[in-house]
């Protein structure tokens, strides 16, 4: 085999590597813009601290010891390891979907979204044993539990692939209908 012909081989084997590098780029930057938002705040801002935004908005420092709404946050601990355990698992799932089906551009930045938002959530758990929130929106004297830029992620990420799914499930059904 001569250079001259490997040479397109390996520029195949760079273009579909690429787009893996390119999502954990993303999660990367999800994860570390958390943490520097973060860090603000916990350096900023003593827990249970508050500052008006809006009529309808306040920046806090929450912590979260549960997930999603708390859940599981008055458990005794327990739940620490769970969703750190939790998290592990979903990253080695994300990342070999991410190797597998890294040229699916809605599923896979959604998946880095995901990604990049459950490494910013379990920093927090492995070194504060809890996830500090600060974005806190209320409508009179109602607030939606408080949360951060790791949430916002993963929550986007969530609806990024439900709309690929729905997506890919039209394009099948075109497929078949012809």
């Amino acid at each position: 085999m001569n250079s001259h012909s490997a040479r397109p081989q390996t520029a195949i084997a760079h273009q579909q590597a690429s787009p893996f590098w390119r999502w954990l780029a993303i999660a990367a930057i999800v994860a570390m813009l958390d943490q520097l938002i973060k860090w603000w705040v916990v350096s900023a801002y003593q827990w249970g601290d508050s500052t008006y935004v809006t009529s309808f908005f306040n920046l806090v420092r929450a912590h979260n010891t549960g997930a999603a709404f708390s859940f599981l946050a008055d458990h005794g601990g327990w739940q620490r390891w769970f969703f750190i355990a939790v998290a592990a698992f979903a990253t080695v799932f994300i990342v070999w979907q991410l190797r597998a089906h890294g040229s699916q551009k809605l599923a896979s930045l959604s998946l880095a979204l995901i990604l990049g938002g459950a490494i910013g959530n379990v920093i927090d758990r492995v070194h504060r044993g809890y996830v500090v929130d600060y974005l806190d929106f209320h409508w009179a004297q109602a607030h939606f539990p408080s949360f951060n830029l790791a949430d916002v992620a993963i929550s986007c990420g969530v609806i990024g692939m439900i709309l690929a799914e729905i997506v890919r499930w039209r394009q099948e059904r075109r497929q078949a209908a012809q």
